[in-house]
């Protein structure tokens, strides 16, 4: 199974910044980011693929950004003007060939963002 090694998990003052790294042992294609609140579901928060393209969920575009290296094996997500709604557990996710994230074959552990007053 590919392994996916998230890291960056914190905790930030709300408006505050954090950056979010995942690296997956093997290159892949659609690498990205799920979210889960505390009593809510896992959500998506954003991907990139192959190609560069890039995909945001309504509540984080224009406030994250996600980029990836140029082997196609680590991505980061940083995360400007946080809100408290941005709280939660935060999982990398991933396909090796699939182009999008609509179904992730491969999971990280999760790490945990906290926000602040």
């Amino acid at each position: 199974q590919v392994q996916l090694v998230e890291s960056g998990g914190g905790q930030v003052q709300a408006g505050g910044s954090l950056k979010l790294t995942c690296a997956a042992s093997r290159s892949m294609n659609a690498m990205g980011w799920f979210r889960q609140g505390p009593g809510e579901g896992r959500e998506f928060v954003a991907s990139i693929n192959n190609r560069g393209t890039t995909i945001y969920a309504e509540s984080v575009k224009g406030r994250f950004t996600i980029s990836r290296d140029s082997t196609r094996n680590k991505v980061d997500l940083q995360m400007d003007s946080t809100y408290y709604e941005d709280a939660g557990d935060y999982y990398c996710a991933a396909n090796q060939l699939v182009a999008s994230l609509n179904y992730p074959d491969q999971w990280g552990e999760g790490t945990q963002v906290a926000i602040s007053q």
